[in-house]
């Protein structure tokens, strides 16, 4: 029989790159030819493991950022990880403007940051033109572009910053950064329907086929900005029957309407519905089974349901309870692109919880096997 140290490099290389991503980690360390094919660009593009967006739950400490901490699931091994913690060396930045979104966490005011997860580096940009509290963020590659190491970032919303005054009315102007020019472009503010609710906490949002979409959580106002045009779209309203609070999600292939409805007799539901882009109609995909739903609560308090979030990107929709009491349990629903069919299952529990967290943010990402290989190199992930 042949030893496996007699294959041929393309040979191990495609044995490796069945494993999940826990065992890469560790089998890199094996020999220098091992790591030198699994941190090879081309093993990435082998390797299956980035079709799938991970989760990432961000914990924020008020009182000291030492504490903040920063967990990321992986679907494909159904594997948690600490991430390393991305320090900045601007002392006075308030915890209430930290965002994450699309492979970057974000620092909004009194300057604005931002730096790549999985390698933090801050970079500093010119002022925005409206500094901010709580906006919406997205990061975009312009529709012609191929050039995707240089995102372009929109800043949506959010609470008016100044010297830590905040004025909550005050309607913002869009604001688009372009890395490679270095400067803010401004566009319109969101349409005046969303006047009473001008961020995060109130809004969600979705990038789907170069619109930049936001949504009302309670009041179900739904807008989209066209990215190439710079104008909003005429507000519309996705309030299915019960419906309580709702997110909108950008999936593979649709836009999906995710969120809490009650029914008569006290029954309640989380249900998730797509929804036309073209016509703002919706139609019922699925409801998550109800000893699930259960499982992400303790009692039967009436506002129980007020911590649920709801995040997703691809195939994938997390939902998950943002109170600590519970250690932010939570659960993932994998929807198929051709026969829509939904497949739900609780996620485990984070791997440790030593901080308490004042706040968590939540978002979905993809992310590159090359990226996260290379944090062998630095602090590394822990599992």
């Amino acid at each position: 029989m042949t030893e496996f140290t007699n294959l041929s490099s393309d040979l191990v290389e495609l044995i490796l790159s069945l494993l999940p991503i826990p065992t890469l980690i560790r089998v890199s360390t094996v020999c220098k030819l091992w790591h030198s094919i699994i941190s090879s660009p081309s093993f990435s593009t082998l390797s299956n493991h980035s079709n799938k967006p991970w989760f990432f739950l961000r914990g924020i400490h008020n009182i000291s950022s030492k504490n903040n901490q920063t967990f990321a699931f992986d679907p494909s091994s159904n594997n948690w990880f600490l991430l390393p913690t991305p320090q900045h060396h601007h002392r006075h930045q308030p915890n209430t403007s930290f965002i994450g979104t699309n492979s970057f966490f974000f620092i909004t005011a009194p300057n604005f940051l931002y730096t790549p997860i999985l390698h933090p580096s801050w970079h500093l940009t010119p002022p925005l033109h409206f500094p901010r509290i709580n906006p919406l963020l997205g990061v975009f590659h312009d529709a012609k572009g191929s050039n995707f190491s240089h995102p372009k970032f929109i800043v949506v919303g959010g609470v008016k910053f100044i010297g830590n005054l905040v004025d909550i009315e005050d309607r913002l102007d869009v604001e688009i950064y372009d890395p490679l020019l270095g400067n803010w472009d401004l566009g319109p503010p969101l349409p005046p329907d969303f006047r009473s609710g001008n961020s995060s906490s109130s809004l969600s949002s979705a990038l789907f086929k170069g619109k930049f979409y936001v949504f009302g959580i309670y009041s179900c106002f739904v807008s989209s900005f066209d990215l190439h045009h710079r104008v909003w779209s005429e507000v519309h309203t996705l309030r299915p029957h019960g419906a309580v609070f709702s997110f909108l999600v950008a999936c593979k292939e649709m836009l999906v309407l995710a969120g809490v409805c009650n029914f008569p007799h006290g029954f309640s539901s989380f249900v998730l519905w797509k929804v036309d882009e073209r016509t703002m109609r919706f139609s019922q995909i699925d409801v998550m089974p109800h000893d699930l739903l259960c499982s992400l609560f303790d009692g039967d308090e009436d506002d129980k349901f007020a911590s649920l979030k709801c995040v997703g990107l691809g195939d994938l929709i997390y939902v998950y309870n943002e109170d600590y009491h519970r250690m932010y349990p939570a659960c993932v629903c994998e929807i198929n692109g051709e026969s829509g069919r939904c497949v739900w299952r609780k996620v485990p529990p984070l791997p440790s919880l030593m901080n308490r967290f004042h706040k968590v943010i939540s978002f979905c990402s993809t992310v590159s096997l090359h990226g996260i290989l290379r944090e062998l190199q630095g602090p590394g992930l822990q599992f």
